[in-house]
């Protein structure tokens, strides 16, 4: 069976390797589980009851949820009908929610929780027309969307298949929008070749997949990276178990025991942080072992050859050591999928010394996201893989990557004037980020072109470089680089306030508010040298000179982080500009 829409792939899993476990969810302390055959049935009759409520080919359906099985229902029973997904973020805002509800003309919208129906609610509040809202929780006195099923009749049946005839692959199949950290969110036109095209390029290159192997799923659906995962899994018959929610992953991971998984390098980055601390934590022997480990492990290179003594010392390290971290992700992984952001070197070495596989990806939700993914027997730390099949990557004279390929979107929804700016005249799609090749075969990216600045010297800053770098800090939780025409580069600092916490109780200093301990001489000072540290494999004229601690996180719900936990630079900027008047008085 050929993956022509992206329906196709549920339908090629129950031809094929019809699975006991097709999807599964915590839910209030128990898995429920629905298999390949029910999962058809559902969807069937979610079509039908959406033809039933007079949605067209075109017609927009939104999802707002966090990740469930009936995301995944409602995403085919939407899109085999010729309905367009317009997935939102279930942390999103009213505000956000309006703009595309009312731009993208949404007809029809499913609702997770009790929270996101009342934003939904207020963002449909004023509207002339406002769409349909069915619930995925029971409510009482909300529409259920079980109240919405009904079983599937022949004549149903008949019609669903006819409409599933006349979806062709360069159809449009979802509208997303990015999060958007300048301006307005931006409607990303993606067709079924579009995804297609990237998951089926990603599971030629993964390692074998057998029918039955078990992925946990946390990040959003609502992101084209975790989407387009769903549809490698499917068609590949891996068993999506669906987290509880982001606090209870870790429990989730040894419940499930996966084989693999996608994240982003900040749930790594956690991960590791935890281990870091357990570590710190112990005594005598115990943690001169652990540190010996780690000491090894960042001395690794993957695939090349190392001398017979570190080998050995490798194996006994695994086996003391890094076998306890495997377990604590389940005892099985076989592979994690890394992408949305840089990953740290250090850690992905560290995690590759420990038999912990990272594969790194790149993409953008306007390439469907696959530009490029990791080989398991051939990899590059640093990078971000070689190309996936049918893309094209060109870098052009000031080193924005360009990319072309049946991965590259239709254009953005109603405004073909952005989509003009984006894609020239020859199909050339223009990421915004700057990368160089690596032995002409992986790419590395090193920073957004927008966000690179100038000093008053005129020295260029990448500041995501940096800011990767002092994330390794225990201390340090979230950091934003500043100089744009300044003599040297400064940071804005919110610290890791559990480990400040640590940290104090093991130096005697009292521990008060976050906003007071942000003020203290003594914590300052420490976290001038945890900067100085980190900054000396940089140039002089990179380096942090200055910082400023804030006590207040960066947050989607004060409109400082994307939905997808990016930075909004302008608007932190904008917000910070006192204390950054101050560094450079």
């Amino acid at each position: 069976m050929e993956l022509k829409r992206i329906f196709d792939c549920l339908y090629y899993q129950w031809e094929n390797h019809p699975l006991d476990t097709c999807l599964a969810r915590k839910y209030k302390g128990k898995w429920v589980y629905y298999n390949t055959n029910e999962t058809v049935e559902i969807v069937n009759n979610l079509s039908f009851a959406l033809l039933g409520k007079e949605i067209q080919p075109g017609d927009k359906v939104g999802i707002v949820s966090y990740n469930r099985p009936e995301w995944v229902f409602c995403d085919y029973a939407i899109s085999q009908i010729g309905g367009i997904n317009v997935p939102m973020y279930p942390n999103s805002t009213p505000d956000n929610y309006q703009f595309i509800i009312e731009h993208a003309e949404v007809k029809l919208i499913f609702a997770g929780d009790a929270d996101i129906y009342q934003k939904l609610k207020e963002a449909t509040a004023s509207m002339a027309n406002p769409p349909l809202l069915f619930t995925f929780e029971r409510i009482s006195n909300i529409p259920h969307w079980r109240d919405l099923l009904v079983q599937c009749t022949p004549g149903g049946l008949e019609e669903i298949k006819r409409r599933q005839e006349n979806i062709k692959g360069e159809d449009l199949a979802t509208i997303i929008y990015t999060s958007g950290t300048t301006g307005e969110p931006k409607g990303v036109m993606l067709s079924h070749s579009n995804i297609l095209s990237s998951a089926t390029s990603v599971i030629k290159v993964i390692p074998p997949i057998e029918p039955g192997m078990k992925t946990l799923s946390f990040l959003p659906l609502s992101h084209i990276f975790e989407r387009t995962g769903l549809y490698a899994y499917m068609h590949s018959g891996v068993s999506i178990y669906y987290a509880e929610s982001m606090d209870t992953i870790a429990e989730n991971l040894k419940e499930v025991k996966p084989h693999f998984f996608a994240t982003v390098p900040r749930l790594l980055e956690k991960v590791y942080d935890k281990i870091l601390k357990t570590g710190y934590e112990l005594k005598g022997i115990k943690k001169q072992l652990f540190f010996w480990a780690l000491h090894l492990g960042q001395r690794y290179v993957p695939h090349e050859k190392q001398s017979w003594w570190y080998a050995v010392q490798l194996k006994w390290a695994n086996k003391l050591i890094f076998s306890k971290w495997r377990e604590a992700l389940g005892g099985n992984i076989y592979f994690i999928v890394s992408a949305g952001a840089a990953l740290q070197p250090r850690l992905a070495t560290i995690f590759w010394a420990a038999q912990i596989r990272i594969l790194e990806a790149y993409g953008l939700t306007e390439t469907s996201p696959g530009v490029t993914f990791s080989k398991y027997d051939d990899i590059r730390i640093g990078s971000v893989g070689p190309l996936l099949d049918q893309v094209q990557l060109r870098i052009a004279d000031d080193g924005e990557v360009l990319v072309k390929g049946p991965n590259v979107m239709m254009g953005y929804y109603k405004r073909p004037d952005l989509t003009n700016k984006v894609i020239n005249a020859d199909g050339w799609f223009h990421t915004g980020d700057i990368g160089e090749m690596v032995e002409d075969v992986f790419l590395k990216i090193t920073d957004r072109k927008k966000e690179i600045f100038k000093t008053s010297g005129g020295k260029y800053i990448a500041p995501q470089l940096l800011e990767n770098k002092l994330k390794e800090s225990l201390l340090i939780e979230q950091v934003m680089v500043v100089g744009e025409g300044q003599k040297f580069p400064a940071a804005l600092i919110v610290p890791s306030f559990e480990a400040l916490r640590d940290w104090c109780a093991l130096h005697d200093i009292k521990y008060t508010t976050d906003q007071e301990m942000v003020t203290k001489q003594e914590i300052i000072t420490k976290f001038r040298m945890e900067v100085d540290q980190l900054n000396t494999g940089f140039a002089q004229y990179q380096k942090v000179k200055k910082i400023r601690l804030l006590a207040k996180p960066w947050t989607v719900e004060d409109g400082e982080l994307t939905a997808k936990l990016s930075m909004k630079r302008r608007v932190i900027l904008e917000r910070s500009k006192p204390l950054i008047d101050d560094i450079y008085q």
